[in-house]
């Protein structure tokens, strides 16, 4: 049975809801059929106009903050690319041919974003749901004093309860965004190593997720151990916000701490996951670590429940480093120490350790992600660490970021 092709845009144009499509400059781009008939408009009156031009404020209503809360709502969708609903509002319309008259109108709407390849904002479709005729026909009820109760106390009190409900989820989105910058600020700070300065051959980034209003507890750590070693380490903390952000700081420390007097990381690890067991929030945490040998040529990993490292070779295919692997921290384990591996390397091959936010997506299997890491790796091996680091973030699609943090190590060996 073959598959049949859908008119994506007949089936728009009858949509029983009134439905407008912006651009990314809030320029309508195209609108339904419904929409032009309940505010009595026509195309040639809306594609390619600015959203506020056409439907600017109510001069005779200047308390009206309609209009100003859905062009709050849109930047908003502009800058979280996640959709929002607003609570009921007043925005009046001019009226058709009588320049400077407007009409009274309700509405509840919704902006809902779509997103291109790249990730970045295409379009936002504006979805609204024209309350006007319901609030103008609710029935008048006597009071039990006996006083009639006009329409304009039920419209007060209705919109009273809207103004209530935007207040509400104004503060709310206010708080998360205390938490949030509170939350990168000390994670900023923790993620501060210091013998980092030493290495111009390796590159890090941290990418806080862009679609949520939590930070999550992504970690990297550069520590020297000698003259001819260091050691890289990368961690997912499970959770979000200030809670997460304080976890993946302890963490991070101790295990810093530990590679200092353990020098093979799976008995750093296996003391790791014995300490996360000590308090809930560190459990199920994910981690890897790496000690490079620079005068024996060799790279000794091991990963706790957490993607493997990706070593590329200056002549060859990547490889990814899969043969130490254990359950996450805090988790018992019959293996103590855990396991570690140890692999050789070439002068100019590349080490690569990242947190999940860089491969998977919703939907795929992680192994689709894995081959379009190893892959990047591959065909960019002649980059520096800098420029390699910013072509994979690109190459997978995340060098805006993604919805999930992201840590990232790359190492030229």
């Amino acid at each position: 049975m073959s598959e049949a092709r859908v008119d994506h845009q007949a089936l728009f144009s009858v949509l029983p809801n009134p439905y407008l499509v912006l651009d990314a400059d809030l320029a309508v781009v195209d609108v339904n059929e419904m929409y032009l008939r309940v505010t009595g408009r026509t195309r040639e009156e809306l594609i390619g106009q600015y959203l506020f031009d056409v439907y600017p404020d109510n001069p005779e209503d200047p308390a009206a903050d309609g209009i100003r809360n859905l062009a709050a709502s849109l930047q908003r969708v502009l800058r979280t690319k996640e959709p929002e609903a607003l609570a009921m509002q007043r925005y009046d319309l001019p009226v058709p041919g009588r320049p400077g008259e407007f009409q009274e109108r309700w509405w509840s709407p919704v902006n809902t974003p779509v997103l291109g390849p790249d990730g970045e904002i295409e379009w936002i479709v504006h979805r609204v749901e024209d309350m006007t005729e319901f609030l103008l026909s609710r029935p008048v009820h006597d009071t039990p004093t006996g006083r009639t109760r006009t329409r304009a106390v039920t419209e007060a009190e209705l919109y009273a309860k809207a103004r209530q409900l935007q207040e509400t989820n104004e503060k709310l989105r206010a708080a998360h965004d205390w938490e949030r910058r509170t939350a990168l600020a000390l994670q900023d700070v923790m993620l501060h190593a210091p013998d980092l300065a030493a290495h111009r051959g390796i590159a890090v980034r941290y990418m806080p997720a862009t679609r949520s209003l939590n930070v999550c507890g992504d970690w990297y750590d550069v520590v020297d151990l000698d003259d001819d070693s260091f050691t890289v380490a990368v961690g997912d903390v499970v959770g979000h916000g200030l809670e997460a952000a304080a976890v993946m700081g302890m963490l991070r420390s101790a295990l810093s701490a530990a590679v200092r007097a353990i020098r093979e990381p799976g008995a750093a690890m296996d003391l790791l996951s014995r300490y996360a067991r000590t308090f809930e929030g560190a459990l199920a945490t994910t981690a890897a670590k790496a000690v490079v040998d620079t005068r024996a040529r060799t790279v000794t990993y091991t990963c706790a429940g957490h993607p493997p490292p990706v070593l590329g070779r200056r002549d060859g295919p990547a490889i990814l480093l899969d043969q130490a692997t254990d359950p996450p921290l805090g988790i018992l384990t019959d293996k103590t120490p855990r396991p570690q591996a140890t692999v050789s390397y070439a002068p100019g091959d590349t080490l690569v350790l990242y947190t999940d936010g860089l491969i998977e997506r919703r939907g795929e299997d992680i192994d689709a992600g894995l081959l379009r890491l190893t892959d990047a790796v591959t065909h960019h091996a002649d980059l520096d660490p800098e420029p390699l680091a910013d072509t994979l973030l690109t190459r997978l699609g995340v060098a805006d970021g993604g919805r999930d943090d992201i840590a990232l190590i790359v190492v030229r060996l």
